[in-house]
Parts: structure tokens; sequence; C-alpha cells
């Protein structure tokens, strides 16, 4: 799964710019999870917004083994190529 895990990733830097922002997040906050596990810093100061939306994102997938983050974020990426290659 690794190896599919790593293909995915390369192909998310493929999406299209307009990829939503609630999107990017949410392959951030998988792809966080399935590389380091659970969070391990302080949320960010509300002066950093991106930084805090990045945070939560990955704090969403708490608790979620590699595995399974691996496998929401491989499913996730085809969605998106899916979605784009069809508008």
């Amino acid at each position: 799964m690794q190896e599919e895990f790593e293909e995915h990733a390369e192909k998310a830097k493929t999406l299209p710019e307009n990829t939503s922002n609630e999107n990017k997040l949410i392959l951030y906050g998988l792809y966080k999870q399935a590389t380091v596990g659970n969070v391990n810093t302080g949320r960010p100061s509300i002066l950093s917004p991106r930084d805090r939306a990045k945070w939560d994102a990955w704090k969403a997938n708490e608790g979620k083994s590699a595995e399974e983050a691996m496998g929401d974020y491989i499913t996730k990426v085809k969605q998106l190529l899916e979605a784009a290659a069809t508008s």
C-alpha cells in the first residue's frame, strides 16, 4: 500500500489549481496522518489562519491508522482526478 500511496501523492501534485481549499486540506490531513501519525504539535495561533486550518485538517484524522489514512488519501486523490477529467 505504501507504494500506491506514494504514487498517488505524486498524482496529487497534478491536480488542477482550481481544486478547492477544502479538498486540499482533506488531502493534507490524510497525508500527515499517514506519514506522521496523530498531531504532535500545539494548535497554531488564530493569527495564523492558514497553519491553523492545516492543523485542524490533520487533527480531524486523529486515531486513524497509517494504513487507513493511506487508503482514504488514495480514494480522495482518485475522486479528485476523476472530477478534474470530467470538467
